[in-house]
């Protein structure tokens, strides 16, 4: 259980990072190339890398979700039906298809499963065992 409290506070950190990096905007203090780059794919990275941290709270409670595949199965499948749904005009997470963004979620799904892995590696808390009978 108590591992389990040390998994959430770090997860809890990645998301009020994340959610202060929007806020502050890394691109808008700049111009030119690295504003229109913020300004359009920033969001489209670390939402998917956020919502993939979400999902491992409920690793505990669901087996599937244990495994990044299935956690980045989740993030990737969702926000690309979002973008889908952008292309026929309906109004989801943005109103402008880019296919570009669906690349971007992509990365920001590997780049999580990526940290995933390296905090397995890093914090004997971080794993949930399987519980196999």
């Amino acid at each position: 259980m108590k591992n389990n409290l040390k998994k959430k506070y770090l997860i809890i950190g990645i998301e009020v990072f994340l959610g202060l990096m929007h806020v502050v905007g890394i691109g808008r203090h700049s111009s030119g190339r690295m504003f229109t780059l913020s300004a359009s794919y920033f969001s489209d990275l670390v939402l998917p890398f956020g919502f993939y941290f979400l999902l491992a709270l409920s690793e505990e409670k669901s087996e599937f979700l244990r495994e990044w595949w299935g956690k980045a199965g989740i993030v990737f499948l969702m926000a690309t039906l979002a973008e889908v749904g952008q292309y026929f005009g309906l109004y989801i997470l943005g109103r402008t298809f880019d296919p570009i963004d669906i690349a971007v979620y992509a990365a920001g799904v590997l780049l999580a499963a990526i940290v995933d892995w390296f905090f397995s590696i890093a914090f004997k808390f971080w794993k949930i065992e399987s519980q196999k009978n």
